[in-house]
Protein backbone atom coordinates (compact mmCIF):
# COMPACT_ATOMS: atom_id res chain seq x y z
CA UNK A 1 0.00 0.00 0.00
CA UNK A 2 2.62 2.40 0.92
CA UNK A 3 4.57 1.58 -2.68
CA UNK A 4 1.15 2.76 -4.82
CA UNK A 5 0.62 5.84 -2.27
CA UNK A 6 4.60 6.77 -3.50
CA UNK A 7 3.41 5.82 -6.82
CA UNK A 8 0.46 7.92 -6.94
CA UNK A 9 2.44 11.04 -5.62
CA UNK A 10 5.01 10.51 -7.97
CA UNK A 11 2.64 10.76 -10.76
CA UNK A 12 0.55 12.82 -9.35
CA UNK A 13 3.63 15.63 -9.27
CA UNK A 14 4.36 14.81 -12.33
CA UNK A 15 0.86 16.10 -14.40
CA UNK A 16 1.49 18.80 -11.97
CA UNK A 17 4.93 19.42 -13.03
CA UNK A 18 3.53 18.61 -16.87
CA UNK A 19 0.66 21.18 -16.84
CA UNK A 20 2.60 24.16 -15.68
CA UNK A 21 5.45 23.64 -18.08
CA UNK A 22 2.76 23.13 -20.76
CA UNK A 23 0.78 26.34 -19.31
CA UNK A 24 3.97 28.23 -19.81
CA UNK A 25 4.85 27.00 -23.12
CA UNK A 26 1.44 28.47 -24.00
CA UNK A 27 2.14 31.21 -22.44
CA UNK A 28 5.64 32.01 -24.56
CA UNK A 29 4.11 30.99 -27.77
CA UNK A 30 1.06 33.73 -27.10
CA UNK A 31 3.46 36.07 -26.38
CA UNK A 32 5.80 35.35 -29.29
CA UNK A 33 2.61 35.57 -31.27
CA UNK A 34 1.74 38.63 -29.49
CA UNK A 35 5.41 39.96 -30.83
CA UNK A 36 4.99 38.50 -34.27
CA UNK A 37 1.85 41.11 -34.91
CA UNK A 38 1.26 39.52 -37.75
CA UNK A 39 -0.44 41.64 -40.75
CA UNK A 40 -2.20 40.81 -43.78
CA UNK A 41 -0.65 41.30 -46.78
CA UNK A 42 -0.92 40.98 -50.68
CA UNK A 43 1.20 39.79 -53.72
CA UNK A 44 -0.04 40.98 -57.10
CA UNK A 45 1.48 39.82 -59.81
CA UNK A 46 1.84 41.75 -63.34
CA UNK A 47 -0.52 38.90 -64.94
CA UNK A 48 -2.90 40.28 -62.70
CA UNK A 49 -2.67 36.36 -60.31
CA UNK A 50 -3.41 37.52 -56.09
CA UNK A 51 -1.90 35.84 -53.85
CA UNK A 52 -2.57 36.68 -49.69
CA UNK A 53 -1.01 35.93 -47.13
CA UNK A 54 0.90 37.08 -43.88
CA UNK A 55 3.19 39.79 -43.19
CA UNK A 56 4.77 41.44 -40.05
CA UNK A 57 4.04 44.82 -38.46
CA UNK A 58 6.03 47.66 -39.97
CA UNK A 59 4.16 48.58 -43.33
CA UNK A 60 6.16 48.38 -46.79
CA UNK A 61 4.97 48.82 -50.33
CA UNK A 62 7.47 47.23 -52.84
CA UNK A 63 7.78 45.76 -56.71
CA UNK A 64 10.14 43.83 -58.07
CA UNK A 65 10.91 40.45 -60.53
CA UNK A 66 9.50 37.84 -58.48
CA UNK A 67 11.86 35.01 -58.79
CA UNK A 68 12.00 31.16 -57.04
CA UNK A 69 14.81 29.85 -55.61
CA UNK A 70 15.03 25.62 -54.74
CA UNK A 71 17.75 25.73 -52.37
CA UNK A 72 17.00 23.93 -49.01
CA UNK A 73 19.43 25.68 -47.67
CA UNK A 74 21.39 28.92 -47.40
CA UNK A 75 18.51 31.67 -46.90
CA UNK A 76 20.95 34.08 -45.11
CA UNK A 77 23.38 33.69 -47.73
CA UNK A 78 21.01 33.97 -50.73
CA UNK A 79 18.56 37.49 -48.87
CA UNK A 80 22.35 39.04 -48.61
CA UNK A 81 23.65 38.30 -51.57
CA UNK A 82 23.81 41.65 -54.41
CA UNK A 83 22.40 39.62 -57.23
CA UNK A 84 19.22 39.38 -55.95
CA UNK A 85 19.06 43.18 -56.40
CA UNK A 86 15.27 44.50 -57.05
CA UNK A 87 13.81 40.71 -56.55
CA UNK A 88 11.19 39.23 -54.42
CA UNK A 89 12.56 35.94 -53.73
CA UNK A 90 10.41 32.93 -53.21
CA UNK A 91 11.88 30.18 -50.90
CA UNK A 92 10.54 27.06 -52.48
CA UNK A 93 11.26 24.92 -49.17
CA UNK A 94 8.65 24.77 -46.76
CA UNK A 95 10.24 26.73 -43.97
CA UNK A 96 13.02 28.87 -43.31
CA UNK A 97 14.56 30.51 -40.71
CA UNK A 98 15.34 27.13 -38.71
CA UNK A 99 19.04 27.54 -38.15
CA UNK A 100 18.65 31.60 -36.97
CA UNK A 101 21.00 34.34 -38.35
CA UNK A 102 24.38 34.96 -37.29
CA UNK A 103 27.21 37.13 -37.98
CA UNK A 104 29.33 35.20 -40.43
CA UNK A 105 26.77 33.74 -43.17
CA UNK A 106 26.48 37.68 -45.11
CA UNK A 107 27.35 37.56 -48.66
CA UNK A 108 27.57 41.33 -48.64
CA UNK A 109 26.83 44.03 -45.78
CA UNK A 110 23.37 44.22 -45.36
CA UNK A 111 19.88 42.72 -47.27
CA UNK A 112 19.88 42.89 -50.65
CA UNK A 113 16.98 41.42 -52.02
CA UNK A 114 13.16 43.52 -52.33
CA UNK A 115 11.35 40.89 -50.68
CA UNK A 116 10.60 37.64 -49.58
CA UNK A 117 8.27 35.15 -49.90
CA UNK A 118 8.26 31.89 -47.79
CA UNK A 119 5.41 29.08 -46.90
CA UNK A 120 6.29 28.87 -43.42
CA UNK A 121 8.30 31.67 -41.01
CA UNK A 122 10.33 29.04 -38.56
CA UNK A 123 9.93 31.44 -34.90
CA UNK A 124 12.02 28.67 -32.72
CA UNK A 125 15.09 28.43 -34.55
CA UNK A 126 18.02 26.34 -32.53
CA UNK A 127 21.83 26.17 -33.71
CA UNK A 128 25.32 27.23 -31.88
CA UNK A 129 25.86 29.78 -34.10
CA UNK A 130 23.20 32.12 -34.23
CA UNK A 131 22.40 35.25 -32.86
CA UNK A 132 19.24 36.31 -33.39
CA UNK A 133 16.13 34.62 -35.49
CA UNK A 134 15.08 35.30 -38.70
CA UNK A 135 12.00 37.09 -37.59
CA UNK A 136 13.81 39.10 -35.48
CA UNK A 137 16.15 39.88 -38.62
CA UNK A 138 13.18 40.49 -40.63
CA UNK A 139 11.97 43.68 -38.30
CA UNK A 140 15.38 45.00 -37.58
CA UNK A 141 16.41 45.47 -41.02
CA UNK A 142 12.61 45.92 -42.47
CA UNK A 143 12.60 43.46 -45.17
CA UNK A 144 9.46 43.13 -46.85
CA UNK A 145 7.88 39.37 -46.19
CA UNK A 146 4.90 37.73 -47.47
CA UNK A 147 4.08 34.08 -45.64
CA UNK A 148 1.38 31.51 -44.70
CA UNK A 149 0.78 31.15 -48.34
CA UNK A 150 0.70 28.04 -50.84
CA UNK A 151 4.14 28.90 -52.30
CA UNK A 152 3.97 25.97 -54.63
CA UNK A 153 1.38 26.68 -56.11
CA UNK A 154 2.94 30.36 -56.61
CA UNK A 155 6.23 28.91 -57.78
CA UNK A 156 4.42 26.83 -60.38
CA UNK A 157 2.59 29.06 -62.27
CA UNK A 158 6.05 31.64 -62.19
CA UNK A 159 7.36 27.96 -64.36
CA UNK A 160 4.13 28.09 -66.36
CA UNK A 161 3.90 31.63 -67.24
CA UNK A 162 7.79 32.84 -66.47
CA UNK A 163 9.57 35.10 -63.96
CA UNK A 164 7.72 38.45 -63.60
CA UNK A 165 6.94 41.89 -62.09
CA UNK A 166 5.03 41.89 -58.82
CA UNK A 167 3.54 43.92 -56.30
CA UNK A 168 4.05 43.26 -51.83
CA UNK A 169 2.12 45.31 -49.68
CA UNK A 170 0.37 44.96 -46.20
CA UNK A 171 -0.46 48.17 -46.70
CA UNK A 172 -3.18 48.17 -49.07
CA UNK A 173 -4.93 45.17 -49.92
CA UNK A 174 -6.67 46.46 -53.19
CA UNK A 175 -5.19 44.42 -56.12
CA UNK A 176 -5.95 47.67 -58.12
CA UNK A 177 -3.81 49.75 -56.84
CA UNK A 178 -1.20 47.84 -56.65
CA UNK A 179 -1.69 47.25 -60.47
CA UNK A 180 -1.05 50.89 -61.19
CA UNK A 181 1.86 50.95 -58.93
CA UNK A 182 3.18 47.58 -60.69
CA UNK A 183 2.74 49.08 -64.29
CA UNK A 184 5.45 51.86 -63.53
CA UNK A 185 8.21 48.90 -62.14
CA UNK A 186 11.40 48.83 -64.96
CA UNK A 187 11.28 45.31 -66.88
CA UNK A 188 14.63 43.25 -65.65
CA UNK A 189 15.46 43.40 -69.49
CA UNK A 190 17.61 46.33 -70.65
CA UNK A 191 18.15 47.14 -66.84
CA UNK A 192 21.80 48.06 -65.45
CA UNK A 193 21.50 47.20 -61.37
CA UNK A 194 25.37 46.57 -61.38
CA UNK A 195 26.11 50.69 -61.57
CA UNK A 196 23.30 50.38 -58.47
CA UNK A 197 25.12 47.68 -56.22
CA UNK A 198 28.56 48.35 -57.03
CA UNK A 199 31.09 50.13 -54.61
CA UNK A 200 32.09 53.76 -54.65
CA UNK A 201 35.22 53.26 -53.76
CA UNK A 202 38.39 50.81 -53.77
CA UNK A 203 39.29 48.36 -50.76
CA UNK A 204 41.67 45.85 -49.74
CA UNK A 205 39.94 42.52 -48.84
CA UNK A 206 42.04 40.59 -46.21
CA UNK A 207 39.90 38.04 -44.53
CA UNK A 208 40.63 34.18 -45.46
CA UNK A 209 38.24 31.23 -45.52
CA UNK A 210 38.51 29.96 -41.62
CA UNK A 211 39.75 26.46 -41.43
CA UNK A 212 37.03 24.83 -39.99
CA UNK A 213 35.22 25.53 -43.86
CA UNK A 214 38.08 24.65 -46.06
CA UNK A 215 37.02 21.54 -47.83
CA UNK A 216 40.35 21.50 -50.73
CA UNK A 217 43.97 22.10 -50.55
CA UNK A 218 45.01 26.19 -51.19
CA UNK A 219 48.30 27.39 -50.01
CA UNK A 220 49.73 30.88 -50.60
CA UNK A 221 51.50 31.00 -53.73
CA UNK A 222 54.85 31.93 -52.85
CA UNK A 223 56.00 34.64 -55.93
CA UNK A 224 52.43 36.68 -55.98
CA UNK A 225 52.33 37.53 -51.97
CA UNK A 226 52.76 41.42 -53.05
CA UNK A 227 51.15 41.39 -56.23
CA UNK A 228 47.51 42.48 -56.74
CA UNK A 229 45.10 40.36 -58.09
CA UNK A 230 41.97 43.13 -59.16
CA UNK A 231 38.27 41.92 -59.02
CA UNK A 232 35.76 44.10 -60.43
CA UNK A 233 32.60 44.57 -58.25
CA UNK A 234 29.33 44.06 -60.17
CA UNK A 235 27.82 42.62 -56.91
CA UNK A 236 30.61 40.31 -55.23
CA UNK A 237 29.72 37.59 -52.65
CA UNK A 238 31.99 37.94 -49.82
CA UNK A 239 32.91 33.91 -49.97
CA UNK A 240 34.07 34.96 -53.79
CA UNK A 241 37.09 37.31 -52.00
CA UNK A 242 37.53 34.99 -49.01
CA UNK A 243 38.76 32.28 -51.81
CA UNK A 244 41.10 34.60 -53.68
CA UNK A 245 42.40 35.46 -50.04
CA UNK A 246 43.28 32.27 -49.26
CA UNK A 247 45.92 32.31 -52.12
CA UNK A 248 47.81 35.10 -50.87
CA UNK A 249 48.30 38.48 -53.05
CA UNK A 250 46.46 41.72 -52.18
CA UNK A 251 42.72 41.56 -53.32
CA UNK A 252 41.82 44.74 -54.56
CA UNK A 253 38.42 45.42 -54.84
CA UNK A 254 37.13 48.16 -57.62
CA UNK A 255 33.45 50.06 -58.84
CA UNK A 256 32.70 48.11 -61.82
CA UNK A 257 32.67 51.12 -63.78
CA UNK A 258 36.39 51.81 -62.93
CA UNK A 259 38.68 53.00 -66.32
CA UNK A 260 41.17 50.92 -68.10
CA UNK A 261 43.81 53.48 -66.15
CA UNK A 262 42.43 53.34 -63.02
CA UNK A 263 42.30 49.12 -63.04
CA UNK A 264 45.77 49.50 -64.92
CA UNK A 265 46.94 51.72 -62.26
CA UNK A 266 46.89 48.70 -59.45
CA UNK A 267 49.45 46.79 -62.01
CA UNK A 268 47.07 43.70 -62.05
CA UNK A 269 48.73 39.93 -62.34
CA UNK A 270 44.79 38.50 -62.29
CA UNK A 271 41.31 40.13 -63.19
CA UNK A 272 37.70 38.39 -61.44
CA UNK A 273 34.90 39.71 -62.87
CA UNK A 274 32.10 39.20 -59.82
CA UNK A 275 28.37 38.16 -60.01
CA UNK A 276 26.03 40.47 -60.16
CA UNK A 277 22.47 41.96 -61.00
CA UNK A 278 20.56 43.01 -63.45
CA UNK A 279 20.77 42.89 -67.26
CA UNK A 280 24.37 41.88 -68.31
CA UNK A 281 23.99 43.22 -71.82
CA UNK A 282 23.36 46.87 -70.33
CA UNK A 283 26.25 47.12 -68.48
CA UNK A 284 27.89 48.58 -71.76
CA UNK A 285 30.48 50.78 -69.84
CA UNK A 286 32.33 47.02 -68.70
CA UNK A 287 32.06 45.55 -71.52
CA UNK A 288 33.99 48.37 -73.69
CA UNK A 289 36.38 48.35 -70.62
CA UNK A 290 36.61 44.76 -70.81
CA UNK A 291 37.68 44.47 -74.60
CA UNK A 292 40.79 46.42 -74.25
CA UNK A 293 41.83 45.22 -71.14
CA UNK A 294 41.82 41.55 -73.87
CA UNK A 295 44.61 43.32 -75.05
CA UNK A 296 46.72 43.42 -72.33
CA UNK A 297 46.70 39.61 -71.91
CA UNK A 298 45.80 39.27 -68.24
CA UNK A 299 44.54 36.65 -66.37
CA UNK A 300 40.41 37.18 -66.56
CA UNK A 301 38.08 34.73 -64.40
CA UNK A 302 34.67 35.56 -64.69
CA UNK A 303 31.46 34.42 -62.26
CA UNK A 304 28.49 34.51 -63.19
CA UNK A 305 27.48 38.05 -64.21
CA UNK A 306 31.35 37.92 -65.03
CA UNK A 307 31.12 35.28 -67.20
CA UNK A 308 28.29 37.01 -69.33
CA UNK A 309 29.93 40.29 -69.45
CA UNK A 310 33.35 38.65 -71.14
CA UNK A 311 30.91 36.56 -73.04
CA UNK A 312 29.51 39.98 -74.90
CA UNK A 313 32.83 41.15 -75.02
CA UNK A 314 33.98 38.28 -77.13
CA UNK A 315 31.25 39.26 -79.63
CA UNK A 316 28.30 36.71 -78.37
CA UNK A 317 24.99 37.05 -77.40
CA UNK A 318 23.02 37.04 -74.01
CA UNK A 319 19.08 36.47 -73.60
CA UNK A 320 16.41 36.12 -70.45
CA UNK A 321 15.84 32.99 -68.78
CA UNK A 322 12.10 32.34 -68.73
CA UNK A 323 12.31 31.47 -65.36
CA UNK A 324 16.38 31.20 -64.47
CA UNK A 325 18.71 28.92 -62.67
CA UNK A 326 18.00 29.86 -58.84
CA UNK A 327 19.54 26.92 -56.64
CA UNK A 328 21.90 25.07 -54.92
CA UNK A 329 21.67 21.43 -57.51
CA UNK A 330 21.99 22.34 -61.05
CA UNK A 331 23.84 20.00 -63.25
CA UNK A 332 26.68 21.46 -65.39
CA UNK A 333 29.15 19.61 -67.50
CA UNK A 334 30.16 18.24 -70.47
CA UNK A 335 29.85 14.55 -71.83
CA UNK A 336 30.49 12.32 -69.07
CA UNK A 337 31.69 14.91 -66.50
CA UNK A 338 28.97 16.26 -64.91
CA UNK A 339 29.60 19.07 -61.44
CA UNK A 340 26.50 20.11 -59.23
CA UNK A 341 26.83 23.62 -58.71
CA UNK A 342 24.76 26.39 -56.91
CA UNK A 343 24.21 29.16 -59.97
CA UNK A 344 21.45 32.47 -59.36
CA UNK A 345 20.73 34.34 -62.46
CA UNK A 346 17.92 35.23 -64.73
CA UNK A 347 20.14 35.95 -68.16
CA UNK A 348 22.21 33.13 -70.33
CA UNK A 349 24.49 33.29 -72.93
CA UNK A 350 23.01 32.32 -76.24
CA UNK A 351 24.63 28.98 -78.01
CA UNK A 352 23.32 30.08 -81.25
CA UNK A 353 25.29 33.42 -81.09
CA UNK A 354 28.61 31.01 -80.46
CA UNK A 355 30.43 31.73 -84.09
CA UNK A 356 33.80 32.76 -82.25
CA UNK A 357 36.24 29.74 -83.25
CA UNK A 358 38.90 31.62 -80.38
CA UNK A 359 36.25 30.57 -77.43
CA UNK A 360 35.42 27.03 -76.71
CA UNK A 361 32.12 26.18 -74.17
CA UNK A 362 33.66 23.64 -71.08
CA UNK A 363 30.29 23.12 -69.57
CA UNK A 364 26.56 22.97 -70.25
CA UNK A 365 23.80 23.55 -68.10
CA UNK A 366 22.72 19.69 -68.51
CA UNK A 367 19.16 20.51 -67.33
CA UNK A 368 18.59 22.98 -70.54
CA UNK A 369 21.54 22.90 -72.51
CA UNK A 370 22.56 26.08 -71.85
CA UNK A 371 26.19 27.88 -72.17
CA UNK A 372 27.78 27.57 -68.66
CA UNK A 373 31.39 27.79 -69.48
CA UNK A 374 33.66 29.60 -71.85
CA UNK A 375 37.50 29.47 -72.09
CA UNK A 376 39.57 31.38 -74.88
CA UNK A 377 41.92 29.36 -76.77
CA UNK A 378 44.54 31.81 -77.01
CA UNK A 379 44.07 34.19 -74.44
CA UNK A 380 44.02 33.79 -70.36
CA UNK A 381 40.38 34.39 -69.93
CA UNK A 382 37.92 31.74 -68.81
CA UNK A 383 34.64 31.73 -67.00
CA UNK A 384 31.71 29.97 -65.53
CA UNK A 385 27.81 30.75 -65.14
CA UNK A 386 27.83 29.42 -61.49
CA UNK A 387 29.28 30.20 -58.33
CA UNK A 388 32.48 27.58 -57.72
CA UNK A 389 32.57 29.51 -54.11
CA UNK A 390 29.23 27.85 -53.29
CA UNK A 391 27.63 30.32 -50.30
CA UNK A 392 25.04 28.55 -50.03
CA UNK A 393 26.22 24.95 -52.20
CA UNK A 394 28.02 22.11 -53.03
CA UNK A 395 32.28 22.48 -53.39
CA UNK A 396 32.26 20.42 -56.56
CA UNK A 397 34.06 23.18 -58.50
CA UNK A 398 35.58 25.33 -56.41
CA UNK A 399 39.05 24.37 -57.87
CA UNK A 400 38.44 26.64 -60.31
CA UNK A 401 39.90 29.68 -58.17
CA UNK A 402 42.99 27.20 -58.00
CA UNK A 403 43.02 27.09 -61.98
CA UNK A 404 42.66 30.95 -62.10
CA UNK A 405 45.86 31.14 -60.14
CA UNK A 406 48.02 28.90 -61.73
CA UNK A 407 46.90 30.68 -65.02
CA UNK A 408 48.18 33.66 -63.21
CA UNK A 409 51.50 31.65 -62.05
CA UNK A 410 51.71 30.75 -65.75
CA UNK A 411 51.53 34.29 -67.02
CA UNK A 412 53.77 35.29 -64.74
CA UNK A 413 56.79 33.13 -65.79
Amino acid sequence: KKKKKKKNIKVKNFRITFKKGYALLIIYIIARSINMKQKPAILVLADGTIFRGWSLSFPFTISGEVVFTTGITGYQEIITDPSYSSQIVIFTSPEIGNTGINDKDNESFSVSCAGIITRNLCEYPNNWRMNRTLPDCIKQEKIPILYGLDTRKLTQHLRSAGAMNGCLSNQTLNPEILQQQLQKTPSMVGLDLVSQVTISKPYEWNENILPQWQFSNTQNITNINSRNIVVLDCGVKYNILRHLANFGGNVIVLPANSSVEKILSYNPIGLLLSNGPGDPSAVTYLIQTLRSLFEKKIPIFGICMGHQIIALALGYKTFKLKFGHRGINHPTGVFQKVDITSQNHGFAVSSQSLINNQVLVTHYNLNDYTVAGLVHKSLPIFSVQYHPEASPGPHDTNSFFQIFYKMIQLNLT
